[in-house]
């Protein structure tokens, strides 16, 4: 067994072209990265943050939150490419790494917060998970495009359209974050 039970896994790529060096872009007076680093640290189910990027500006603005947790790592050219997947800087920090369990936290989150991690945690602990990644509720009523160039609804019956409070809607992945084992990662690859 590792010594570190919980890590939290942040990649930020300097490489962003849509909008360069976007995760140190300032929102409400801190790097964007900031937040999700802070929510990290501030999760008591994690012992170590760590913060894998191909920035030495990155490297600077992250080390420079003197936050206890956090450790900056590099990463590859190859996962940090325009091309690469989140999964694939994973996947490279997993085979680099000990560690039990994993949290992957997108820096795009600036809302995420200890407590949401904390709650991703207790779900993951439970019995018969062996993985939990973040949603949000959705109320939005949906409609696909038919062969015969209509469209129709398709979460509701528009002749008993519900109201908002009594449709339950549906749960959309949001990206913030995803908790799993190690084991489970690296098996995944190789299955």
């Amino acid at each position: 067994m590792s010594e570190i039970k919980t890590a939290a896994f942040i990649p930020v790529r300097g490489g962003s072209k849509s909008i360069p060096l976007k995760n140190i872009k300032e929102i409400a007076g801190k790097p964007l990265v900031y937040w999700t680093v802070k929510a990290a640290c501030d999760c008591k189910n994690i012992d170590v943050v760590y913060v894998a990027t191909d920035s030495d500006k990155i490297r600077e603005t992250v080390e420079g939150f003197y936050l206890d947790k956090v450790k900056v790592i590099g990463r590859s050219e190859e996962s940090a490419s325009d091309t690469a997947s989140t999964e694939s800087a994973l996947l490279e920090f997993a085979e680099r790494y000990e560690f039990e369990n994993v949290v992957l936290i997108q820096a795009t989150s600036p809302l995420l917060t200890g407590n949401d991690l904390e709650g991703g945690f207790r779900l993951y602990m439970s019995d018969k998970t062996d993985s939990v990644l973040s949603v949000v509720r959705q109320k939005r009523f949906n409609w696909e495009p038919q062969k015969d160039g209509t469209v129709k609804p398709s979460n509701y019956d528009v002749f008993y359209r519900p109201r908002r409070q009594e449709f339950d809607g549906y749960l959309v992945e949001n990206g913030a974050f995803y908790i799993t084992s190690r084991k489970a990662l690296i098996n995944l690859k190789y299955s």
